[in-house]
């Protein structure tokens, strides 16, 4: 009966999608797909993948992982607590289904030329050192937004000397840290330490470790690409090349294609193995216990195996055709108005069902002692995202650099975090963090890339990305006016949440 829950909530994510799709399809498009048999089954897969995935979760990985941090958040060690949040953080980024899917359309397009292990790798290793600085941050009680604003000051210098094909992709591996596994885990983190720490606000103190976990990514993965461009020798084939390779029909046989799934599936034992290797050492080798009910954490890390890939799989017959074929459909048509107002509606109905952002808004509501609305949180996250990924869409229409967005996006948020009230801040910046599912994100990321595909002179490496990034600014944008307009008229309602 559970798994029966968790099924019709993962159909219940991706249904936004489908309502979209087909409402377009028949209204406005008006042609039925290519392969249109072949996508259905990709999405069934998708919502079989990520129901296994979220009941694996529930049973192995999060009771574990919530059990050793409030072990390690009632012995008090700094440094023990440091290394745990490290090792949390990196485990979980490595395993996200966003990231992987991200990660491998970067090497596709690239040519191999980035690496999307070494990129996930990358985005790991930071997302393991900000979770542990966040640890530092709630345990030393120090304000969020100085964090921020040195941060983003530095991702908007590194900006001006990144090459421009790493530019949306350094920011779009940002936008994708945070999901399904990583999400329920840091942010567990944050609000347990900072409750468990006379004199701190869980409103406070305990949000914004998912924020700098978006944050950090953005930089590393630039000065990545900095190096990859500038320092290495390109490699022979080009990333269209690639691109029509990928595109290619396939010869392979049945025992082939037996032999390349049986490989997919250890390659997402290997995804999976840093957590598992995480949790037992820091059960058994730190706090030495045994991990209780052993049989039901090890049919929940074979669930999360077995979700994954199937998602993957799900991913390649079903997401990515259905978003790389709405952006040649709606291309095709006489106003670009269409392509607009899809992804206006993509934005903002797949944000509304977001189960992050659902957890997020209770969290906050909760915190708040009921000064903040839950459904007033979603209601301007979803509008946020749907502004945000639309002024992307317009941005590969004219063919504009992405550095300039981006700089002027961040430097509003900047700017608007000198003046929103102190309480909303962290909030913000993790409702940022959590606006894109490992649903909408290989959609939109089809999308781009559909669109720089089929619009002449454009380029796929760099137009293709960056929606993600646009989709994870305009939340906090959002959310800060919110606040600011709320105090003013209010001023009763500020510090005091």
């Amino acid at each position: 009966m559970t798994f029966w829950h968790t099924l019709k909530h993962s159909f219940g994510n991706l249904l936004p999608i489908v309502l979209v799709v087909g409402i377009f399809q028949l209204l406005i498009i008006r042609e039925v797909p290519d392969n249109l048999g072949t996508m259905l089954v990709g999405l069934g897969i998708v919502v079989f993948g990520v129901a296994v995935f979220l009941q694996g979760l529930d049973l192995g990985i999060f009771p574990v992982g919530k059990g050793l941090s409030n072990a390690f958040a009632r012995r008090g060690s700094l440094p023990l607590l440091m290394t745990f949040g490290f090792s949390l953080g990196f485990a979980a980024v490595v395993a996200e289904p966003a990231l992987i899917a991200v990660a491998e359309q970067a090497q596709l397009i690239s040519a191999g030329r980035i690496d999307a292990l070494t990129l996930r790798l990358l985005v790991a290793f930071s997302v393991g050192a900000v979770v542990a600085l966040g640890v530092l941050r709630t345990l030393l009680g120090h304000p969020l937004h100085w964090y921020m604003i040195i941060g983003y000051l530095l991702v908007v210098s590194v900006t001006f000397f990144a090459p421009e094909e790493i530019v949306g992709l350094a920011y779009d591996s940002g936008g994708v840290t945070t999901n399904i596994v990583t999400v329920p885990l840091i942010a567990a983190l944050g609000v347990g330490l900072a409750a468990s720490i006379k004199g701190r606000n869980p409103l406070a103190h305990g949000f914004g470790l998912v924020a700098l976990a978006v944050m950090v990514p953005m930089i590393a993965v630039q000065l990545y690409g900095i190096v990859v461009y500038t320092l290495l020798p390109a490699p022979l084939e080009t990333a269209e090349a690639a691109r029509t390779l990928a595109q290619a029909p396939s010869s392979r046989t049945a025992g082939r294609q037996a032999l390349i799934m049986f490989v997919d599936l250890l390659s997402m034992l290997r995804d999976v193995l840093p957590i598992i290797l995480v949790i037992v050492f820091f059960q058994y080798a730190v706090i030495r216990k045994p991990i209780p009910y052993v049989r039901r954490v090890v049919l929940g890390f074979a669930m999360v195996i077995l979700g994954l890939y199937a998602f993957v799989v799900g991913l390649k017959l079903g997401l990515f055709p259905v978003g790389r074929s709405m952006a040649e459909q709606l291309i095709g048509l006489d106003t670009l108005l269409w392509v607009y107002l899809f992804a206006f509606a993509i934005g903002f109905a797949t944000t509304m069902a977001e189960p992050a952002l659902i957890a997020i808004g209770a969290q906050a509501e909760e915190a708040a002692h009921g000064k903040l609305d839950a459904r007033h949180i979603r209601l301007l996250v979803a509008l946020g995202v749907a502004i945000g990924i639309s002024i992307g869409v317009h941005r590969i229409i004219v063919g504009d650099s992405i550095h300039f967005y981006i700089m002027g996006g961040y430097a509003l948020v900047i700017a608007l975090t000198f003046i929103a009230p102190r309480f909303i801040v962290p909030l913000a910046y993790d409702l940022g963090g959590v606006t894109t599912s490992e649903v909408t994100v290989p959609l939109v990321t089809a999308l781009g890339i559909g669109l720089a595909t089929h619009i002449e002179g454009r380029s796929v490496l760099i137009d293709g990305f960056g929606l993600i990034a646009f989709a994870s600014i305009f939340p906090i944008i959002t959310v800060m006016l919110y606040a600011i307009v709320m105090e003013w008229i209010r001023p009763d309602t500020g510090e005091t949440t």
